[in-house]
């Protein structure tokens, strides 16, 4: 019960950080949205102190960087329908994306199991439906022919994004679907894949100088 009573205390310290820090970036998010951003959190420090799920230790950097900025993201993904998110981690930006798109369904691919393990918790926790964790490395979901062409998005946030990771993600989008990259200042380009196009390069948080770089598939 003092676990519970603890959450919902921090649960609240982060709802009045979120909404100020929303306010800072001009990003609009809708009340009960602030509510399931500042629940995340909450269950994510909470297991933070037992696992690495995230090395920011700065409040207001960790609301810019996993809420701010795939909130930012998701009025550019307005009309998707079904996500996938390779490395999932802590959940940013995927659990953040399915909170501001609730209609999109969402599967996020986590290959260690105890990261995987606070996804379901996270998941059940605020109540998102039509989510499903992957506990296996995205390249094992290759195999697994009904998952090919399946999404109109595949989000990765990554520091180097390397030839072989885009050709293999690419592979889930259908024709016309876009992958979606989060990515820091200074950061090189990705490599030419010839069935991805750059479509839009555009600024996330300004805070955080992040951008998203949205490639699109060619359609057959």
């Amino acid at each position: 019960a003092t676990d519970a009573a603890g959450l919902v205390k921090d649960a609240d310290d982060w709802r009045k950080r979120i909404a100020r820090r929303a306010r800072r970036a001009n990003i609009e998010l809708q009340p009960e949205q602030t509510s399931l951003h500042a629940d995340f959190l909450a269950l994510l420090s909470a297991w933070n102190q037992r696992m690495n799920l995230t090395s920011l230790t700065d409040r207001d950097d960790a609301v810019d960087r996993l809420i701010l900025e795939p909130a930012a993201a998701a009025r550019l993904l307005q009309g998707t329908t079904s996500i996938l998110d390779v490395g999932s981690g802590g959940g940013s930006p995927a659990v953040p994306l399915k909170v501001q798109i609730p209609h999109a369904s969402l599967c996020m691919v986590e290959s260690k199991i105890r990261k995987g393990a606070f996804l379901r918790e996270a998941v059940r926790k605020l109540g998102l439906n039509d989510v499903r964790v992957e506990s296996r490395r995205f390249e094992e979901l290759l195999t697994d022919a009904s998952i090919h062409e399946c999404c109109d998005v595949v989000t990765i946030r990554a520091v180097r994004v390397q030839l072989a990771t885009l050709i293999a993600t690419q592979a889930f989008l259908k024709p016309g679907g876009r992958l979606v990259l989060f990515r820091g200042p200074g950061e090189e380009p990705p490599p030419a894949v010839p069935m991805l196009t750059i479509e839009s390069d555009e600024p996330l948080v300004e805070s955080l100088r992040s951008r998203l770089m949205v490639l699109r598939k060619a359609r057959l």
